[in-house]
This record gives C-alpha cells, structure tokens and sequence, in this order.
C-alpha cells in the first residue's frame, strides 16, 4: 500500500545516496560539461551521475513510475512521476559553496505528495509529505506568522535568462526598502 509517508522516506534514501556519491567523488575543481538555458545555467558530469544514480534507484523499487529530471527530461508515463534535480544550486557546487542540495518530489495524479530536499554540505535533510507536515532532521518545521512587512527576512531566487533578471532586480529594488532584509542562497 502506497502512503505519502512510504514515499517521503523512499525520496529521503535515495538523496542521502545521491548526496554521499557528490561529496565522495567531488573534485576540488569541477568543470562545467555544458550549458543550458544561458551560459550561468551549467551543468557538470556530477549533475548527471547524481541523476543517472537517483533514476536507476527508483526504477529498481518502481519500475513502472515516470521520472522527470533535470538533466534527462521525462521519461515513462505512470500514475507516479519521481522530479528531480539531481544537484540543485550547481553554480554553488562548481564554486565550493555549501548551499547546494538532491531535491526529489514524487507527483501522484499531478499532485505533488512528498518531496525531499538533501542540503549535503550542511548536513540537514528536509523531508515533507502532504498532510504529514515538514521536517527537518526529525525536527517539525513551523512557520512564524504575524510579522510585519518591515521586519520580514525575504529568501527569493532569479532566473537564468538576462530579461528575466532584469525585471526580477527592478521588482526587488521595490521590494527592499519594505522589507527587514532579502537572501538568495541560488538553491532550495
């Protein structure tokens, strides 16, 4: 019997997986092997390993689920679809930085149900199923509420494509004088 949890837990293995093969096979330098959308959206030959280990797990425990991957696109048409970004923040990645994460959501019936997200450098796991709450580390997660506008700490991400961050910069050149602060870690 499927449960979220049972999903939840199956997407927290394979990220744990995922992110001890980057940390172990982590060159001191990693080299960009291609680029996508733009020149600052990269992809490195570790981006496809993680992938190539995160799809090769699932289809061994649910060979008849659709995965979609960031680097290998859609593949397989079930009920089921395993998303997959197999190193989320790669720019942090290449530059050593510890904001990089394995995210992994499973969609029931085009309906996200769970996901995880394996910030490795940090050592913290985000786990999540709906109807289950958050967690982090075995730790539930609560959002604060009633906090005003001017003493809000504002986390926001940008886009590759050049038109599309000049646009997000003048919106958020709005955004900061109303705001206590903005971060961008550039990964979830």
């Amino acid at each position: 019997m499927e449960t979220l949890g049972t999903f939840a837990h199956l997407a927290e293995e394979i990220a744990r997986e995922a992110g001890e093969m980057l940390l172990a096979k982590r060159p001191a330098r990693p080299e960009v092997l291609a680029t996508k959308s733009s020149p600052t959206d990269v992809v490195t030959a570790l981006d496809k390993a993680s992938e190539e280990l995160i799809r090769a797990r699932i289809k061994a425990v649910r060979p008849g689920d659709a995965i979609l991957g960031e680097e290998g696109g859609s593949t397989g048409d079930g009920r089921v679809r395993w998303i997959v970004d197999p190193i989320d923040g790669t720019v942090n990645f290449l530059y050593g930085l510890p904001d990089w994460a394995v995210s992994i959501a499973v969609e029931v019936d085009g309906e996200v149900v769970a996901g995880v997200v394996n910030v490795v450098p940090r050592g913290e796991v985000f786990t999540a199923a709906r109807g289950e709450g958050a967690w982090l580390s075995g730790e539930r997660l609560r959002c604060n509420t009633g906090v005003p506008m001017n003493r809000a700490l504002i986390a926001t991400g940008f886009g590759y494509e050049t038109g599309r961050r000049r646009v997000q910069a003048e919106v958020l050149a709005h955004v900061v004088p109303r705001v206590r602060d903005i971060r961008r870690a550039g990964s979830a």
